[in-house]
């Protein structure tokens, strides 16, 4: 393990950097901040910060707090910087209180790409920074089938335990499928049971079990007319916890010119390290060109655009 004298040495030129930058309003180091914030892994971008501290006597992350409202390049980096289920809670909180509606996507965005360990710990700081349940003021801010289905999901982080059951998943598969087949409407009240008992890990094996015993997605059998609105609005859900990289494709795809700067910069920033390029290859099958194009078309090529073409590589 390296000592404190041997991180401080390896990091105080990074910290010089980032103090100029954003102490100082010094522009002329954008290349390093950029090297510095794309090359570092989250442990590193940690100690960085723990160094800031002993040397400078504030936190980095409140600086950059503190100009994110003016400067669009510090809100970027204030994300990148920030513990991943701190950050995620932190855009929960936005989604479902920033403005006079719910922003949806983001919370389907959050909720269902996630793996349950990691969606219990965005909970946990969810309910330590606000004080709140993420279950309640999901229940409490949407309406229809959307809130019924998200609070199962939001549930369904309970239910982790590390393991996954290919005979319960069969299973299950079966118990989906005579929901939706043995009468006239569909059984809402068992899916939903299911959805929120079953760990997003496990839920990926019951939608494979499905395909495996009836020849098709369980999401193509919610496009039936019977299904309805709850029907589609699932879907939407199943899809985005089933194939996470064609969801956010989609998104990124489907957005518009108002919204996909924002979209681009969440994306990126989430989903860094986990399934980036994925997305990437999923965006270029439907799109025609990749997300390095999208990113110097949407910024202008300006050194936001850089930043975050440097993430995607």
């Amino acid at each position: 393990m390296a000592s404190s004298s041997q991180i401080s040495k390896k990091y105080e030129f990074d910290c010089q950097y980032l103090h100029c930058f954003f102490s100082s309003n010094d522009l002329s180091n954008q290349q390093k901040i950029v090297k510095i914030l794309t090359s570092k892994n989250l442990e590193e971008l940690k100690l960085i910060q723990q160094l800031y501290r002993s040397v400078y006597g504030e936190d980095l992350l409140n600086l950059v707090n503190n100009t994110r409202k003016k400067n669009e390049f510090a809100r970027v980096v204030y994300l990148r910087l920030s513990e991943p289920n701190a950050r995620d809670a932190e855009m929960l909180w936005n989604a479902v209180f920033g403005s006079g509606s719910v922003n949806l996507s983001t919370v389907i965005e959050i909720l269902c790409s996630r793996p349950s360990l990691e969606l219990y710990s965005v909970k946990q700081a969810y309910h330590y920074v606000y004080n709140t349940n993420l279950e309640h003021d999901l229940a409490l801010k949407i309406s229809g089938s959307f809130k019924e289905i998200l609070v199962a999901v939001a549930k369904s982080s309970r239910c982790y335990n590390g393991k996954v059951s290919t005979s319960m998943a069969m299973c299950d598969s079966k118990t989906l499928y005579e929901a939706m087949e043995s009468g006239r409407c569909i059984d809402e009240k068992t899916i939903i049971s299911i959805m929120s008992q079953r760990s997003t890990e496990q839920l990926k094996s019951i939608f494979i079990s499905y395909k495996q015993l009836y020849g098709h997605e369980f999401s193509k059998s919610l496009k039936c007319n019977k299904c309805g609105q709850f029907g589609k609005e699932l879907r939407t859900i199943v899809r985005s916890i089933q194939y996470p990289d064609k969801y956010f494709a989609k998104k990124l795809r489907k957005s518009s010119n108002n919204d996909v700067r924002e979209v681009l910069i969440r994306t990126i920033i989430t989903r860094h390290g986990i399934d980036i390029k994925d997305i990437n290859q999923a965006y270029a099958s439907k799109a025609g060109n990749t997300l390095q194009s999208l990113l110097r078309r949407k910024f202008d090529d300006t050194f936001m655009a850089q930043f975050l073409v440097e993430l995607l590589n």
